[in-house]
């Protein structure tokens, strides 16, 4: 079977990384194409490329704000995802569930933590900065809360996100969520149906990876 290397470079914090989320199946599905999800520190990407959240870089551009708060309500309507509500704790600082994810792919339950986290953030409204709450969201997920935040500790967890992060700038990444289809870097939900594409474009012109 011809596959294409297609990356979702994801950080919880992202709004629009989970709203790529719950629409990335249905890509996945037409293409035939599996999207490895990679987790990367969206502060520590800001930091290396000099870069700032969109909600600080145009706090004071009104009708910018509105117009992406605009583009939200379409894309919701859009793919119905009715069960999506802003956080009330944004922008919350997402370093233990970032580690987190590295850690549940190390222990085998990266799939199920992935859905959990995001829909802890983006559906329930919850402070995931929290230890205490992103303890108590695992275990009602049926996961091992204990087992991934002892992890989160391991230095080589640590370091795999860390390195997850230097790799997302070394290939032109400045946000979250940014897709790479072998080299070619898309960003923001606003480009899937342009990562589609290329995907399909790639198999159809047997350019695998």
């Amino acid at each position: 079977m011809k596959t294409v290397n297609v990356q979702f470079l994801f950080d919880f914090g992202s709004p629009n990384a989970y709203l790529c989320h719950k629409v990335l199946p249905g890509l996945a599905s037409r293409t035939g194409q599996k999207v490895a999800y990679v987790p990367i520190l969206l502060g520590g990407l800001f930091k290396l490329t000099n870069n700032r959240s969109p909600a600080e870089a145009f706090a004071q551009v009104a009708n910018k704000r509105a117009y992406d708060a605009l583009e939200v309500r379409r894309f919701v309507a859009r793919h119905g995802l009715v069960d999506f509500k802003p956080n009330t704790f944004f922008p919350v600082n997402t370093l233990l569930i970032m580690r987190g994810a590295v850690a549940a792919g190390k222990l085998g339950c990266f799939e199920r933590y992935v859905d959990t986290v995001f829909a802890c953030m983006w559906e329930q409204s919850l402070n995931m900065a929290d230890v205490d709450v992103v303890s108590a969201s695992l275990t009602r997920a049926g996961l091992d809360a204990q087992a991934i935040l002892a992890a989160t500790r391991d230095e080589d967890v640590k370091a795999r996100l860390l390195s997850n992060t230097q790799d997302a700038h070394d290939h032109g990444a400045f946000g979250s969520p940014t897709f790479l289809v072998g080299e070619e870097i898309f960003f923001g939900k606003d480009r899937l149906r342009e990562v589609e594409e290329e995907i399909l474009s790639r198999l159809a012109n047997g350019e695998t990876s």
